[in-house]
């Protein structure tokens, strides 16, 4: 039976306002637009746009580009990365790519350490991301923990809380748990 008791937890959330406002600004921007064209054409009686769609296409993408707005803005308000130290491994979860818990393997580390990135340009940005310094699983910000395999594959935990999170995998190591 595993051991389940936590020594570290943290929950990361999308919560950046440049990325709120992009998405949201794009949004509205989009969905405005069709109420327009919808304004016009169906209210007023004058076709939009040079090449016009009928009344039933119009309306209907105007629906479906709605809906598609709001099951993304729905994603990334649910999105989030959970990290989790237990007594017996390291644990991640980035929901909704990670429906449950991956354990990451401790084994085979020869470096945890305590970093500052740039997610742009050593990873192409922030999410599941795969880049020239190996995978990494960040939200937000530019610091996390940089896990280094025998094999020179990297690992990268985005955490608000990095310090703390390398001692605890450190720790966990030490302890000859998580293998």
């Amino acid at each position: 039976m595993n051991d389940r008791r936590l020594r570290f937890v943290e929950v990361q959330h999308f919560r950046q306002w440049w990325l709120w406002l992009l998405l949201g600004g794009s949004a509205v921007f989009t969905i405005g637009l069709f109420a327009w064209g919808l304004y016009v054409q169906l209210v007023l009686g004058r076709p939009w746009g040079n090449k016009p769609m009928s009344d039933t296409a119009l309306l209907a993408t105007a629906i479906a580009t709605f809906v598609l707005w709001v099951a993304l803005l729905a994603l990334f308000a649910a999105m989030h990365l959970r990290t989790e130290v237990r007594a017996d491994g390291l644990y991640i979860c980035f929901f909704p790519f990670h429906l449950s818990f991956r354990r990451l393997p401790l084994a085979d580390i020869t470096g945890i350490e305590a970093v500052t990135y740039r997610p742009l340009r050593e990873y192409g940005g922030w999410g599941l991301r795969f880049g020239r310094q190996g995978k990494a699983y960040n939200i937000s910000g530019n610091r996390g923990v940089k896990l280094t395999y025998n094999t020179d594959r990297h690992v990268l935990i985005g955490s608000q809380k990095p310090d703390e999170l390398a001692a605890a995998i450190q720790a966990l190591r030490e302890s000859g748990a998580g293998r």
